[in-house]
């Protein structure tokens, strides 16, 4: 997630040739270890560049020599970049790129782009354009005809999905879910009988309440994982289904860092129980919400469906 830069304004403020002299792009070089690996140029480009979702020695080369190498190193938080950049021995000052002067500062990366120069762009962790501002530079970028290059590594959902034991063969990413509870349990309904392995990024304080809101509307028998700290020191992965995971982190209290959550594709399921038969019982003595909600772990049918059902029941 991209978020502001406090780092102060000597990032931002250096001239070209002062940025060139500070940067030791007269001969850019990376360090792995004690040696030192001089970095080839690179072309005139947008460089997409993936980085460490945790560890830092999950980098590629060609990613090390495109950072040591290109005219401006853009980055979502300068202090975070340096932390890698110091671990291989990159001398270079980031320029800040993030939402919150995604304007500016994509103004002047447009303006190295049209001079022929190179440009690397990384987000904090893992690949750039996954929940960062970095589409809208791509979106320029092309727009104005330069090339625009990916340089692929580590990525937190695909992480994810791989130490799930979730199928990988189709699967979406979602993104985060929504804060608030009746459009999170909307952005489910609507990704209900996806037939595909749902893959969403969860802060840690809506984590039990995002899976609360997903045994509700989903079903609490259906499968689901927590990834906690991917490739971190505290790394977990958590599997159960989403009524056991709720229960989990209802009661675990203080729950810590980075999370991509994981829901098993839809399965249809043919049932035996009659589901208007099913509401004619229920709805005698309960409301209709519940009514839905226990038909739908009962038949594996949308909770949605059959609570407009009850609705139109209820009209005649």
């Amino acid at each position: 997630m991209a978020r502001p830069d406090e780092s102060g304004p000597a990032d931002t403020d250096l001239t070209d040739s002062e940025a060139a002299t500070r940067d030791g792009r007269s001969a850019p070089a990376f360090t792995i270890g004690m040696t030192e690996i001089k970095a080839r140029p690179v072309e005139p480009a947008l460089y997409l560049v993936s980085t460490p979702i945790g560890n830092l020695g999950d980098i590629t080369l060609r990613a090390l020599e495109t950072l040591a190498s290109a005219d401006l190193l853009a980055c979502e938080d300068t202090r975070v970049t340096r932390v890698l950049l110091e671990r291989y021995g990159i001398r270079r000052r980031p320029f800040a790129y993030h939402e919150h002067n995604a304007q500016a500062a994509g103004e002047r990366l447009m303006a190295a782009l049209d001079a022929g120069q190179s440009v690397a762009l990384v987000s904090d962790a893992g690949t750039p354009l996954v929940s960062d501002p970095g589409f809208r530079l791509v979106e320029s970028a092309l727009a104005a005809g330069h090339r625009v290059v990916p340089i692929p590594g580590a990525s937190a959902p695909l992480a994810a999905l791989t130490a799930s034991g979730m199928p990988s063969d189709s699967f979406l990413f979602a993104g985060f879910l929504p804060q608030k509870s009746k459009a999170r349990r909307d952005r489910l309904g609507a990704l209900q009988r996806m037939p595909a392995t749902l893959i969403f990024f969860e802060s840690p304080h809506r984590i039990a309440d995002a899976l609360v809101d997903a045994a509700e509307v989903l079903g609490e028998n259906r499968p689901a994982a927590v990834c906690r700290e991917l490739t971190k020191t505290f790394e977990e992965t958590r599997r159960g289904t989403l009524g056991e995971l709720a229960q989990h982190y209802a009661s675990s209290g203080n729950v810590k860092g980075e999370i991509v959550f994981l829901i098993a594709p839809f399965v249809e399921e043919a049932s035996d129980i009659d589901p208007q038969a099913l509401l004619d019982d229920l709805v005698r003595t309960m409301p209709p919400a519940k009514a839905a909600t226990e038909a739908a772990k009962l038949t594996g049918l949308p909770r949605k469906d059959l609570y407009a059902r009850l609705l139109e029941m209820k009209r005649g």
